[in-house]
């Protein structure tokens, strides 16, 4: 019997030794399982997290506060942040960068960088000449773009992540408002990658909002769609949008419940901002007129004075949405000189009049862009702080006709726990419950080229065609093929928005270039020569519309077919779908299939009767095809973190070219050549 139990200790000292080993592992996998949601708003952010045992939690800061002020201070050995950098802001406000994001993606000649300046004249903007953007001038040694600055922030909202979870975090989910372009949030991505962020989605601010809603209220949704309208408010800007909720049966979970993006308006610089800077000028006019006659300088030349004088006026605001008037004071305003004023709330709404008339327009643009009317809208719910103003939500409800304005939402906080939620559903270490998200194109995009035709009098002239490749308020992620089928040398193509008419010409100055790339191909003629045996299946052309709206080129490639006979020992061969016999351009590996159903491939033919105008069927076909897979949507897995710069060789959904009959004595052999570009 001794002999027995000699025999089982090894054994049970190796159970002990794998059990602490497995143990081991688990842990150290545990250090790497939190990700967070970085809500960045324009004048401030918000952080949550999700790890395990905490599952959606906002960050406190090292003030513990549950939000940050976006602010940094610059100094040539020192970097202040958040409160730390919004309490310099009086001692040296050229050095405090605040509302740094409106720079995002603008070149030189943008409005909003004559705006900024306006806005903030301490600042000295000087210009890249490489990137034609700005830059902020800090010292004659110091210099930084706005996105150096946004990476800074962004990592130190990671930091403040970091020790509110206490692990390493990379991956992370960050919101953008949606109406940011494509250079704008190219722009926020180079950030990212410049703080060693893992982006996992860009998702907008007003989809996260609406998808913690949602989560918040699962068990109220069902099969009868339900329409809601989200109004926010920030600082910066404004956004309306109508949402719908039901239920749709997907292929993995069943019957889950889905958000889908019907209508979306804006008023980029409607914000509480402007009504800050309004407050700023009326108290900047009073202290000036105490002080007539004494030949003092004019306040608004003092920068520390009017940094005082923002920071009261944001104060003011506050007080003013709950009180009919309030005592605006400043110890020392300058010159030690003490101000001291009284202003009512109707002088601050008579300031801002103007801003007030521009609230239903976002309400209008969103209902004509989801083509539904105020009647099909249950509900309406306020979110941002500036919707508090008890003017903006008095003109609103008369807007939009309801009895009352929802606010059975958390305005500041929803969009961070919408991120990370979705967050948590893009990572491999969570498993959350099924919520459908089906986000829109705001702004549509196509592809643009010209081709010789040959005129029945045997003349031979250039024809301008379009192609619509994302149609406005279509779905996201998407991808789409375009075949060009009547080319046989070197082409170019451009990649142009689409039609922007929704936009007023402020806007569209505002918006910048039309433009988003040209493609010059190489190695077309090479490749017809190469197989002149061979029927040509046109020029494929991929493009993918990724998680965070972000538009790529994965490759372009021509296709090329034959019939060969049929013989039993080179079967396993001939029967192959593709043969890649040329890869000139690199990177442009074909990955796994999404589980995601929205992000399917449709392909569209350069079809005899391309005009020059986009014919409205074809559009329609478009739509139609991009909105056919809604069932089979469900929580995105994570994606790979896309670059801010060209595209570099993003995941791929084959096409499955042509279906070959086993039972033929022939087979159709496909050859695919790739094209450098």
């Amino acid at each position: 019997m001794a002999a027995t139990v000699r025999r089982q200790r090894p054994r049970r000292l190796a159970c002990w030794v794998l059990m602490t080993v497995l143990l081991a592992d688990l842990l150290a996998l545990s250090d790497t399982l939190a990700v967070m949601s970085v809500d960045l708003g324009s004048e401030s952010m918000k952080v949550a997290i999700v790890k395990p045992g905490v599952p959606m939690e906002i960050v406190l800061n090292k003030e513990s506060r549950r939000k940050t002020p976006v602010t940094v201070t610059l100094k040539e050995n020192e970097r202040f942040f958040g409160d730390s950098a919004a309490s310099m802001a009086i001692k040296n406000p050229k050095a405090t960068l605040r509302y740094f994001q409106h720079l995002l993606g603008k070149q030189e000649n943008n409005p909003h960088v004559a705006l900024y300046k306006a806005r903030f004249p301490e600042h000295e903007l000087g210009f890249d000449p490489q990137r034609q953007t700005v830059y902020f001038q800090i010292s004659p040694q110091l210099q930084f773009s706005p996105e150096e600055v946004l990476s800074m922030l962004l990592n130190y909202s990671r930091s403040l992540a970091e020790d509110f979870a206490e692990q390493p975090i990379k991956d992370a989910v960050i919101t953008v408002p949606a109406f940011f372009n494509q250079a704008e949030r190219r722009a926020v991505l180079q950030a990212a990658r410049m703080a060693g962020l893992k982006v996992l989605q860009l998702i907008n601010d007003n989809t996260a909002t609406a998808l913690s809603y949602g989560v918040f209220r699962r068990k109220d949704i069902n099969s009868t769609a339900q329409n809601i309208m989200f109004y926010d408010m920030g600082s910066g800007s404004t956004v309306c949008t109508i949402v719908t909720y039901q239920t749709v049966k997907t292929k993995d979970a069943g019957m889950q419940p889905q958000l889908q993006i019907r209508g979306v308006g804006f008023d980029r610089t409607l914000g509480g901002l402007e009504m800050e800077l309004r407050l700023r000028e009326h108290l900047a006019r009073l202290f000036n007129e105490q002080r007539k006659g004494q030949r003092a300088k004019d306040v608004r030349e003092n920068p520390r004075a009017m940094a005082k004088l923002l920071r009261e006026a944001n104060r003011l605001k506050t007080v003013l949405s709950a009180n009919a008037d309030h005592v605006a004071q400043i110890e020392g305003l300058m010159d030690d000189v003490d101000f001291k004023a009284k202003v009512t709330r109707a002088e601050f709404e008579e300031l801002c009049a103007d801003l007030f008339e521009r609230v239903p327009g976002p309400v209008q643009q969103a209902l004509q862009s989801a083509e539904m009317k105020l009647d099909e809208i249950e509900q309406v719910i306020l979110v941002g702080g500036a919707t508090r103003v008890p003017k903006v939500q008095e003109v609103l409800l008369k807007a939009v006709g309801k009895e009352e304005l929802g606010k059975n939402i958390n305005a500041d906080e929803a969009a961070a726990m919408g991120a990370v939620y979705q967050a948590a559903a893009l990572s491999k270490a969570f498993k959350v419950k099924p919520f459908v998200v089906r986000d829109a194109v705001i702004y549509p995009i196509l592809v643009e080229f010209t081709r010789e035709v040959e005129e029945e009098t045997g003349v031979r002239s250039l024809k301008h065609n379009k192609r619509v490749l994302f149609s406005r308020m279509g779905p996201y992620p998407q991808r789409k093929v375009i075949t060009f089928n009547r080319y046989s040398h070197d082409f170019n193509f451009h990649i142009n928005y689409g039609d922007l008419g929704f936009l007023g010409p402020e806007d569209l100055r505002v918006f910048g270039s039309q433009n988003l790339t040209t493609v010059k191909l190489k190695g077309v003629g090479e490749s017809f020569k190469k197989y002149p045996d061979y029927e040509s299946k046109g020029i494929k052309a991929h493009f993918n519309l990724d998680e965070s709206g972000v538009l790529s080129l994965d490759r372009v490639e021509s296709v090329f077919e034959t019939l060969v006979e049929d013989s039993p020992e080179e079967e396993s061969t001939l029967t192959k779908l593709g043969n890649t016999i040329s890869s000139l351009f690199g990177g442009g590996s074909t990955a796994d299939p999404k589980e995601n159903g929205t992000d399917t491939v449709q392909e569209e033919e350069e079809g005899p009767a391309e005009g020059s105008k986009d014919e409205p069927g074809e559009q329609a076909e478009l739509k139609e095809e991009a909105e056919a897979p809604a069932e089979d949507t469900s929580s995105p897995p994570p994606p790979e973190a896309k670059g801010a710069a060209a595209p570099e060789g993003e995941k791929a959904a084959e096409k499955d070219g042509r279906d070959k009959p086993e039972a033929q004595p022939s087979v159709c052999r496909t050859l695919v050549s790739r094209f450098g570009f």
